[in-house]
């Protein structure tokens, strides 16, 4: 899947996976849950697309699989790979975690008939209620994309300097543009690397759709929406591009419908102090700390861990 590679220094390893959302269901009453059972869960929009679980008690064992609803493709075919991460995890002892890669492109969906056994579904409960989680890790779309807000094609070549080739679509932009707005392309075409001298350089791990809404976005144009804004923040920080973070920070704080767990992940992840503030100062009750705290312990800092566990005691308190 992964295309050859140019010359061009190396992004942070941390970079590559842009494209990523977590679907989560409780299953809070598993004695209730009988053979041939099943919940189909609430759905969630993510990246112009709508996911939703469906877990089901078929025979002998627990059935997971996900499902994907294009929102408006640009196409009648549309298609969207992925890499799935299923798993169930109470500790470091009992834990089952499957994964395989895939692609949705019609209404089927992909997972296990045959997740775990149910005679061993004890194994994975607390309280007995039951957490399902799948990662869902996006590495290509097709058929969706927006309205081209400002053209980087060959309409403009005369006015460029420089093409970069991002999935063998190319882009006629400016050196000195790119350099002003981004230190990464500062330092590709200062001189120091043999990409200096070129006129044409390949990008990869990078989509095509998610540079095009970066150069709208440095170029003025105000292409940031709830689809858009997490694969342009993904690039700004790739390309150390602090105008872009500015301007996905101000988009999330004042016109994003996002959840306020989704918009504090993306502000742990990015550096979003200001979303970041306003996330916590919005947490009133213990279920909202529930609601934002990261399955992933490491991508939350020490200090707002502190305010978190601060919260708490003040909370139990009352």
């Amino acid at each position: 899947m992964e295309k050859s590679m140019s010359k061009v220094p190396k992004l942070d390893e941390k970079s590559k996976s842009s494209k990523n959302f977590v679907l989560k269901h409780i299953i809070k009453d598993v004695a209730d849950f009988k053979e041939g059972n099943w919940i189909k869960c609430e759905r969630e929009q993510h990246f112009n697309a709508k996911w939703f679980l469906q877990i089901m008690r078929n025979e002998s064992h627990l059935g997971i699989h996900v499902f994907c609803e294009p929102i408006v493709p640009n196409k009648d075919e549309w298609s969207i790979e992925t890499k799935l991460e299923f798993k169930m995890i109470v500790n470091d002892d009992n834990s089952v975690i499957k994964t395989f890669k895939c692609c949705f492109d019609d209404d089927e969906g992909w997972g296990y008939d045959n997740f775990v056994k149910w005679v061993d579904i004890n194994n994975y409960l607390v309280d007995n209620k039951l957490t399902i989680e799948v990662k869902v890790e996006i590495r290509k779309m097709a058929g969706f994309g927006k309205e081209i807000l400002m053209k980087f094609d060959e309409s403009v070549a005369d006015l460029s300097d420089i093409v970069l080739i991002v999935n063998d679509r190319k882009f006629y932009l400016s050196k000195y543009f790119l350099s002003l707005q981004s230190s990464h392309f500062k330092t590709l075409f200062s001189g120091k690397f043999n990409e200096s001298q070129k006129n044409k350089l390949e990008l990869k791990d990078i989509d095509p759709d998610d540079f095009q809404n970066f150069l709208e976005l440095i170029h003025g144009e105000s292409s940031n929406d709830d689809d858009t804004v997490e694969g342009v923040l993904h690039l700004s920080e790739m390309f150390h591009a602090p105008t872009a973070i500015r301007r996905c920070e101000e988009f999330l704080l004042e016109k994003s419908k996002k959840k306020s767990e989704k918009k504090f992940k993306l502000a742990l992840r990015y550096g979003l102090e200001n979303l970041k503030t306003k996330c916590l100062s919005e947490i009133t009750t213990i279920s909202d700390i529930q609601s934002i705290v990261s399955s992933d312990p490491k991508e939350m800092d020490v200090q707002t861990a502190m305010i978190l566990l601060q919260k708490c005691l003040s909370f139990s308190n009352k």
